[in-house]
């Protein structure tokens, strides 16, 4: 049995991570601006390729949850200018990443 989480408006539920990881599949809520950011619609792309659209749930998203922290903290920096504010409650961020992205498991 799955327990629903109250999600707030403007925010969307995601589900990261390839079956094979140590970690499994992870949730992150992320908000719902990170849809239209040009780093996400790729990864949005290859979701559609590897599950459709239908879906019962969050939204699977076909990369390592290493990836996906990669990803976020892109996003996170491009959309803060460069700076450090954090507003997620996953603070297990990676920002040792400072070379060109590429998702080797997507």
């Amino acid at each position: 049995m799955q327990e629903k989480m109250k999600v707030k408006k403007g925010w969307l539920v995601v589900q990261v991570g390839l079956e094979e990881e140590d970690g499994g599949v992870q949730r992150f809520v992320i908000p719902i601006s990170y849809l239209y950011h040009p780093l996400f619609k790729g990864l949005l792309d290859k979701a559609h390729e590897a599950y459709g659209y239908q879906t019962n749930g969050p939204l699977r998203l076909p990369c390592s949850v290493d990836d996906f922290l990669h990803l976020r903290w892109r996003i996170e920096r491009e959309s803060s200018g460069g700076g450090h504010h954090h507003h997620h409650h996953n603070h297990h961020q990676k920002h040792h990443f400072h070379g060109a992205l590429s998702f080797h498991s997507c």
